[in-house]
C-alpha cells in the first residue's frame, strides 16, 4: 500500500470516529413538543364546543321541560290526575286525539298516492307541484287558519253551500280542525315515502308484471312492503305534529268547550286564567305522547338503516 493510500485510509477512519454533533435519542425516549397554544395541553377547543352545545340544549330544552313537570306535579299525583281528568280538559284531549287520528288515516293514503305520482309519472308542472308540497312548512299556521276561514266560512260560498246542502259545518267545528291538520301535516308522509320510492328497483315490478300480476297486486306485494317503515314514520310524525298544533286551530275551531276546543287551545285558556298547574298538566300529557311517538320513529329509522 502506498503512502498516499495509507494517509487516505487513516483520514477516513479518523473522520468516522469523530463524535456526532446531534446524538441519536435513547431507546424508548419520546421527544416532547410543546403544544401550539403556548404550553397548555388541555383541549380547550373541543371541550368549549361541547360546553356551548350542551349549555344551549339545557337552556332551550331541559329547563323548560323541568319547569313544566314541576308545575304539573306541584299538587302531587292526585292533583295532576284531577287536572287532566276534569270534564273540559278530558274532552279537549279526546278531541285532539281523534281528530289527529282521522288526519293520519287520510294523509297516509293521500300522501303515499302523491309520492307515487311524483316519482313514477312525468307531467307538466311536476316541479312546481313538488315544491308546493313543502309550502305548509314554510307559511305561518295562522295563515292556514285564515285561508280556511276565507274558503269554508259560513258566510262564504263554499261554506254556505255545504251548510245549506249537506248541513255540514266546517269552520268552528271538528271538520275544520281536521282540515287544518291535513294542511299543515301534508308534507310529512310525502317526504318520508318519496326517497324510498326513488330508490326502489323497478326490475322486480317488471318481473311481477311479466308473470301476470296486475297493477294492484304489484303495488301491494312488491312496491308497498319496502314503504311500510317510512310510511309509519311519516304517519307518526304527522300525529305528533298535530297534537300540539295551535296557530291554525285557534282560528278555525272557535274555542268552544265540549265541542271544538282542542288540548292546545285549552292550555292557552288556562294560561290566560293563570291556572299554571292545569296548563302544565295537560301540556305534560301532550309532551309525553309526542315524545313517545318520536322515540318510535327514531327506532323505525334505525331499523331501516340497518336493512
Amino acid at each position: 500500500m502506498t503512502a498516499a493510500k495509507r494517509m487516505n485510509a487513516s483520514h477516513e477512519g479518523g473522520r468516522g470516529n469523530l463524535p456526532s454533533s446531534s446524538p441519536a435519542p435513547a431507546r424508548g425516549f419520546i421527544p416532547h413538543h410543546p403544544p401550539p397554544d403556548g404550553g397548555s395541553s388541555f383541549p380547550w377547543g373541543r371541550w368549549g364546543v361541547r360546553a356551548v352545545a350542551l349549555t344551549y340544549m339545557t337552556v332551550m330544552l331541559v329547563i323548560p321541560l323541568v319547569v313544566i313537570v314541576r308545575d304539573g306535579f306541584q299538587s302531587g299525583l292526585a292533583g295532576f290526575w284531577q287536572a287532566i281528568s276534569s270534564p273540559v280538559a278530558w274532552h279537549a284531549l279526546q278531541l285532539t286525539l281523534w281528530t289527529a287520528a282521522v288526519m293520519v288515516i287520510i294523509n297516509t293514503i293521500m300522501g303515499t298516492l302523491t309520492a307515487y305520482v311524483l316519482v313514477r309519472y312525468e307531467f307538466a308542472g311536476k316541479r312546481l307541484l313538488n315544491a308546493t308540497i313543502d309550502l305548509p312548512l314554510a307559511i305561518p299556521t295562522l295563515v292556514t287558519g285564515v285561508m280556511l276561514v276565507v274558503l269554508y266560512g259560513p258566510q262564504q260560498a263554499v261554506g254556505a253551500w255545504l251548510k245549506n246542502t249537506w248541513g255540514l259545518d266546517i269552520i268552528f267545528a271538528p271538520p275544520g280542525i281536521i282540515l287544518a291538520l291535513l294542511f299543515i301535516t301534508y308534507p310529512f308522509v310525502v317526504r318520508a315515502v318519496q326517497p324510498v320510492l326513488l330508490g326502489l328497483d323497478k326490475q322486480q315490478e317488471h318481473a311481477a308484471a311479466t308473470l301476470g300480476a296486475g297493477p294492484w297486486t304489484i303495488f301491494r306485494r312488491v312496491t308497498l312492503p319496502p314503504l311500510i317503515l317510512p310510511l309509519t314514520s311519516g304517519a307518526l310524525l304527522s300525529f305528533a305534529r298535530a297534537i300540539g298544533e295551535f296557530g291554525s286551530i285557534v282560528i278555525v275551531a272557535g274555542n268552544i268547550p265540549f265541542y271544538s276546543q282542542t288540548a292546545a287551545v285549552y292550555v292557552f285558556g288556562e294560561v290566560e286564567s293563570e291556572n299554571r298547574m292545569g296548563a302544565s298538566a295537560v301540556s305534560m300529557v301532550m309532551l309525553a305522547i309526542a315524545f313517545t311517538l318520536i322515540l318510535i320513529v327514531n327506532r323505525l329509522q334505525q331499523r331501516r338503516q340497518r336493512k
